[in-house]
């Protein structure tokens, strides 16, 4: 509580899912990032109506909803971009070869488009959903627009799409570790310090646990940028390995199948070396179905949109949607060339997970050796930190009221970690992990409540207005591709599973 001496009000600041495990707030609004609204109070003890006091006005009373603050933030534009590009980046990336080889070059080309543009409009939505609704957390526009059940599907999307980035960090664990032990060891396949399953339960016990116990992972917050860092690295090295591999690629059919339970897709309708090496630029198969998955979930950054709104320096809408276009550029620009050029080296051999392709090729090579170690690092560090929210936010569910409890805390966490290996060490592929999740959380945090939000918080357009038709088109464009998505990746496992039955 803050007394304003030019203004004669008092100041209340509330917080909703704050960062942190427990729900203290300071009045010092810098410590706490997720505030949701900024209620004034007038000395004489008359409250003002907190719906339409949004947003604290500033010295100019005549500025936009949008364009007032709770309060200065201090992230320069180009601090901005950074950080959302490493809010964007992360494990999808490794899939998108995939995708492409599965869709052809032209194709993939023109859903990648599709799909940033339409993650940049959902963007539009949400900013200008925040400054009429007057929140900065996701969750708590959910509650504006639809009450406990609006909050809850935001959350139980959020919580959802970073299990699923949390499982993919531990998928890599589990396929690159043991290749990463061999080529230091020599070990044979048979032995169990090289299997992927153990390995991955290691890790979470000696490492990630520890660090997700603790209360506050601040500094682990440049593992972001490290991460950021890795995927440039790999797509420099992607890069390189094309001009010195040669198509057909040697002895690729005769290693092992996948020795770690990685699949690897042959098309039965390619049958000779020309074709092989030959780029499609449309292709149609029973692996299409997950290219829309694969590339929504790379895009998903949608969550951090408003707090990273709130931390801009000279904070206005226009400003923060520069970032996300020159961000989201960027990221168009590493998507598109880390899938061409892993497409280009492997064409119809490239797996669901591309690092674990190069496994095949290069069983001791430095470079690939240095690149896993990094990504592995990475990752790693990583999952205390994508950990984080998913415990803050099971525990405002189950404990909203309740102090801290160390019991509570450690029991939320272990279970997390318990059930996120348990699904990475019984689904078969990544590919899985991020078809399912790209298809239903991350559906619903790009398409479906940033423009149901939009649609019943934005009052001062009518729905027959262009802006308002084109939510309520999105929205539907969301159902059709979530539900549509879905559908077909059941399908396809029900079709796989009734072949390894008949075989």
């Amino acid at each position: 509580m803050s007394r304003d001496k030019q203004s004669g009000f008092k100041t209340e600041m509330k917080c909703l899912n704050a960062p942190r495990d427990d729900d203290s707030c300071s009045s010092n609004s810098n410590e706490c990032p997720y505030t949701d609204y900024v209620k004034k109070t007038p000395l004489d003890g008359q409250d003002l109506d907190t719906e339409s006091q949004n947003f604290l006005p500033g010295h100019n009373t005549s500025k936009k909803k949008y364009d007032t603050e709770y309060h200065q933030g201090n992230a320069s534009f180009g601090m901005s971009v950074f950080n959302l590009g490493n809010a964007i980046m992360g494990s999808g990336i490794l899939g998108l070869s995939y995708a492409m080889a599965n869709t052809g070059i032209a194709l993939f080309v023109m859903l990648l488009f599709s799909v940033a543009l339409f993650s940049l409009y959902s963007v539009h939505l949400l900013l200008k959903t925040a400054s009429e609704g007057g929140a900065l957390v996701y969750e708590a526009l959910g509650y504006k627009a639809f009450g406990i059940p609006g909050k809850l599907a935001a959350s139980f999307s959020i919580t959802m799409q970073n299990i699923g980035a949390m499982s993919s960090y531990l998928y890599i664990i589990k396929y690159e570790l043991p290749i990463v032990i061999q080529s230091f060891t020599g070990a044979n396949d048979g032995e169990w310090y090289i299997n992927g399953n153990y390995l991955v339960m290691l890790v979470s016990l000696l490492l990630i646990l520890p660090l997700s116990l603790l209360r506050n992972l601040g500094y682990l917050g440049y593992t972001s940028g490290l991460s950021l860092l890795c995927m440039v690295f790999f797509l420099i090295v992607v890069i390189i390995k094309k001009f010195q591999l040669p198509c057909p690629l040697p002895n690729l059919n005769s290693v092992n199948e996948s020795t770690h339970g990685l699949n690897s897709t042959l098309h039965n309708d390619i049958t000779s070396d020309n074709d092989t090496c030959t780029p499609k630029y449309f292709v149609y198969n029973s692996q299409t179905v997950y290219a829309i998955p694969i590339l929504t979930f790379a895009f998903v950054c949608h969550p951090t949109i408003l707090p990273m709104y709130q931390e801009l320096k000279d904070r206005s809408r226009r400003k923060m949607q520069n970032v996300a276009n020159v961000s989201f550029l960027a990221m168009f620009i590493m998507y598109l060339l880390a899938a061409l050029f892993g497409y280009l080296t492997f064409n119809i051999n490239v797996e669901s997970e591309l690092l674990h392709t190069y496994s095949k090729i290069y069983k001791n090579d430095v470079l690939l050796l240095v690149v896993r170690l990094a990504v592995l690092a990475a990752v790693t560090l990583t999952v205390p930190v994508v950990l984080f929210p998913i415990r803050t936010s099971v525990n405002h569910l189950l404990c909203p009221t309740k102090d801290f409890s160390w019991i509570r805390h450690i029991i939320i966490t272990v279970v997390l970690l318990v059930a996120t290996n348990t699904l990475v060490i019984f689904v078969p592929t990544i590919r899985d992990i991020f078809g399912f999740i790209g298809a239903s959380a991350a559906a619903m945090l790009i398409f479906i409540l940033p423009s149901a939000f939009y649609i019943k918080l934005v009052k001062k357009e009518s729905m027959k207005s262009i802006q308002k038709i084109g939510a309520t088109m999105f929205l539907i464009l969301g159902f059709v591709v979530m539900v549509g998505s879905i559908t077909l990746i059941i399908i396809d496992w029900t079709v796989n599973s009734a072949d390894k039955k008949g075989n």
